[in-house]
């Protein structure tokens, strides 16, 4: 058995896995997330600000602190989307190494795609690709994983591995930037047209790269899929049990997004499922899936809450 630690540093929240891992059966310890918004301006700067390299830091010190009482040894630190488009990156990995002695991964985007399909399939695949026979829940591959991040979309075709794979710069905090921040509240039906005319323009690109007409079953991963997830089922909590292997329809999709965008921000505020960290940049989340249900032809997504984090894990666990 290993014990493992990854760590997944996004552009909206930083999150900590804590895991034993045996033959292939992976056990939480620790599953800890901190809304610290590290991706906060970077569309606009370039740069990473100085207080999210802090906010993000403060997480990061407690979750060293955890990584220490448990004795997971190895440690892998993976950062995405913001700190990719940073100038400033070396700051990031800085502290970093400071905090936890391990030089932090600012992975490709198609390494993080393949991450994120590692985490997603790997309790779906586990009969044997030669058998053709189904996963145990129903699901059928290939798969198209979809993982909705704050900076970037990660859109991967696969059975039993990564078959094709392409990373594009739409992700609900970047999207809530360029288009929805201060456009009214709720925001305006112009803001939220060209919100969609920048997702359809991606998914143009995706469709030419990816082969997502191949793909049988849709596996929705990250926050703003399970948090429409957890809406749709109209659960009064967050409840990762319930929300874990559920199957939303596109057409409860697109009622939950619509929902979103015609809220008010207080409104958003009120949802049981919300964490306080989403409230602003749910609605771009949503749309993003809205959209590529409709435009990839999906009658439903199937919400998994395992995900690039679980990727990671799986990539140190000794063999």
């Amino acid at each position: 058995m290993t014990r493992v630690a990854a760590i997944d540093c996004g552009t909206n929240s930083v999150r900590l896995l804590i895991a034993d891992i045996e033959h292939d059966a992976l056990h939480d310890v620790e599953r800890r997330m901190e809304i610290v918004r590290l991706g906060e301006g970077v569309d606009r700067t370039g740069r990473l600000a100085p207080e999210a390299l802090e906010r993000t830091f403060t997480a990061m010190r407690e979750y060293a602190g955890l990584i220490g009482r448990h004795g997971a040894d190895p440690v892998r630190v993976v950062a995405t989307s913001a700190t990719r488009d940073a100038a400033n990156r070396d700051e990031f990995t800085a502290g970093v190494r400071e905090i936890f002695g391990v030089e932090p991964e600012v992975v490709s985007g198609a390494e993080e795609a393949g991450l994120s399909f590692t985490g997603a399939t790997r309790g779906l695949v586990r009969l044997s690709p030669e058998t053709g026979l189904p996963a145990p829940d129903g699901t059928r591959p290939p798969y198209l994983v979809v993982d909705i991040g704050g900076g970037s979309t990660e859109f991967v075709v696969g059975s039993a591995h990564v078959e094709a794979a392409l990373s594009v710069d739409i992700g609900c905090v970047r999207l809530t930037e360029r288009h929805l921040r201060g456009a009214g509240d709720p925001p305006s039906p112009e803001a939220v047209e060209a919100t969609v005319a920048d997702i359809d323009d991606a998914l143009d690109r995706v469709a030419q790269e990816v082969p997502v007409e191949r793909a049988l079953t849709l596996v929705g991963l990250a926050g703003s899929v399970t948090t429409v997830a957890g809406m749709a089922l109209e659960l009064d909590e967050y409840d990762p049990d319930k929300i874990h292997h559920s199957r939303i329809p596109v057409g409860q999709v697109e009622n939950v997004s619509r929902r979103l965008l015609g809220m008010t921000h207080a409104q958003r505020a009120e949802v049981g499922v919300m964490h306080p960290g989403r409230v602003d940049v749910i609605g771009a989340g949503a749309l993003i899936l809205d959209r590529l249900m409709e435009r990839y032809g999906f009658a439903e997504v199937v919400v998994s809450e395992r995900d690039i984090l679980d990727g990671i894990a799986w990539s140190i666990a000794k063999p």
